[in-house]
């Protein structure tokens, strides 16, 4: 049987590069988006703080006097966020998977405290719409820019699967490429929906969004392991 090959469009860490490895996986990785923080002020924060993303924490930690911060309650989506907040001395109150069931939460329990949104420049309107419709005193300031890196994959290149972890890398992917017979693993519903609006099915996703929970969907996808008492 030919070797799996499989396109990640991040660069993936060590760890998660060796379970291709050892799953005698062909990988090649590619970043199809750029990160560039943005620098801004400390002055303007209410009591809670939202991050909806690892970037916005990385760029908060980035500023002069970040650390004055770390006794406001945080609102966070993801799993890996709610990590990286804590191990730099945040209190996270609140964390969901997706923005949608975050802003479900505060709006319907948290609707009474302020709040201020640390955002990228291409977030979706899911949350602060929700936060407006309810009424929700909050701010929103802009902390990183994601910008689309296209690259356009060589002809010789034949992937098994494909996996994305943002809308943007799926838009910056399709910028040069087309997605034929390839299988799409992607770190969650938003991220799949930027593949349906395009027409394509063959979607694979984890239950819980994160980078290690769709290496393991791939791994399983290909070399599914052998249910308990078989």
């Amino acid at each position: 049987m030919s070797q799996i090959s499989i396109l990640a469009t991040k660069t993936l860490s060590a760890e998660q590069r060796q379970v291709f490895l050892d799953a005698d996986f062909d990988l090649l990785e590619q970043d199809f988006i750029e990160i560039k923080n943005n620098l801004f002020e400390l002055n303007s924060i209410n009591n809670n703080l939202i991050f909806s993303s690892q970037n916005a924490v990385l760029s908060l930690m980035e500023q002069k006097g970040w650390e004055v911060l770390k006794t406001k309650p945080v609102f966070c989506v993801g799993i890996k966020t709610k990590e990286l907040l804590e191990a730099n001395g945040f209190t996270v109150d609140v964390y969901m998977d997706y923005a949608s069931e975050l802003a479900e939460i505060i709006t319907l329990i948290y609707n009474k405290e302020s709040y201020t949104f640390l955002s990228g420049n291409l977030r979706r309107e899911t949350l602060p719409q929700a936060l407006k419709n309810a009424g929700i005193t909050f701010n929103e300031i802009e902390v990183y820019e994601t910008q689309l890196a296209p690259f356009k994959i060589s002809a010789q290149e034949n992937f098994d699967g494909i996996m994305f972890f943002s809308p943007s890398a799926v838009e910056s992917y399709l910028t040069n490429n087309k997605i034929k017979k390839e299988v799409c693993f992607c770190i969650g519903t938003t991220t799949a929906s930027a593949l349906e609006a395009k027409k394509i099915k063959n979607i694979v996703i984890p239950e819980i969004p994160t980078i290690e929970e769709v290496i393991f969907e791939v791994i399983q996808y290909y070399k599914p392991m052998p249910e308990e008492g078989n």
